[in-house]
């Protein structure tokens, strides 16, 4: 039971909406390096608004490939520990690491972030970054992840906030909120707003087309491979064209920098 809460929060966080797509997830996501957040963003955040040293500790979860962790060793020179529940995402972020020579700074490990905010502390940044609801609704999601930065530390938080009718949501397998109601739950959980940058709406609609027709090639691929299960790869193309209308109509991705009080 508990595997099976686990797998479907994760199926959820790739857009994935049953559990049945995850053996094929890293085929249909193989052309991605960057899934979800912009490691610019992230990195432009940290560079303005924290004081950084070699000894910075930075970790990532949810780290997927390891874009976000490996742009930050790489650019700020600080220790980086990424985790993710994908065995094959780790590999790859692995292998990055040691193609863009920060493996020194770099360590990806798998495991799963409900059981990893219980034991993790004492982190400068913690980064989460459009890993949807795996650590639960975002009230109990920003309390766990303030466990695992130092008092005062740093949280990026890469996710979304609804401008249009929650009704006219295309993909339905998460809740978005408004943007006064992620500030009222930034307050309730003890954060405040040390800085936000919301996305390029045009450049990143560009963008998220180019990788569904990346998916959407993998997934005709499987297809052929797999013809009884044709209509479930295509399913998760329409899942991630409809969060790509979305996030052009209906919300606006942001990421925030987050302080705990």
């Amino acid at each position: 039971m508990k595997e099976q809460k686990i797998n479907e929060k994760l199926a959820s966080s790739l857009t994935a909406e049953t559990t049945e797509l995850l053996p094929y997830l890293g085929y249909l996501l193989q052309d991605l390096w960057e899934l979800g957040s912009n490691p610019r963003i992230m990195q432009s955040l940290i560079e303005k608004n924290i004081p950084i040293t070699p000894q910075t500790k930075v970790i990532d979860l949810g780290c997927g490939k390891g874009a976000v962790a490996i742009t930050l060793a790489k650019a700020l020179n600080i220790q980086v520990k990424g985790i993710d529940l994908l065995p094959e995402f780790i590999e790859v972020a692995k292998n990055k690491a040691m193609e863009y020579q920060v493996t020194e700074c770099c360590k990806f490990v798998v495991g799963d972030l409900n059981e990893v905010v219980e034991t993790e502390r004492g982190y400068d940044i913690a980064v989460f970054g459009a890993v949807g609801d795996v650590l639960g609704e975002p009230l109990v999601m920003l309390d766990q992840l303030k466990k695992v930065i130092k008092p005062q530390g740093f949280l990026l938080l890469d996710d979304g906030y609804l401008i249009g009718e929650a009704e006219n949501i295309r993909y339905q397998n998460y809740e978005y909120l408004t943007l006064n109601q992620w500030q009222e739950t930034f307050q309730q959980a003890g954060f405040k707003v040390a800085a936000m940058q919301v996305v390029d709406t045009a450049n990143e609609k560009e963008v998220n087309d180019r990788n569904n027709q990346f998916i959407r090639q993998r997934a005709e691929e499987l297809g052929q491979q797999f013809p009884e299960k044709r209509d479930l790869f295509l399913s998760y193309v329409q899942s991630q064209e409809n969060e790509t209308e979305d996030i052009a109509t209906d919300v606006v991705g942001a990421t925030w920098l987050l302080q705990a009080k």
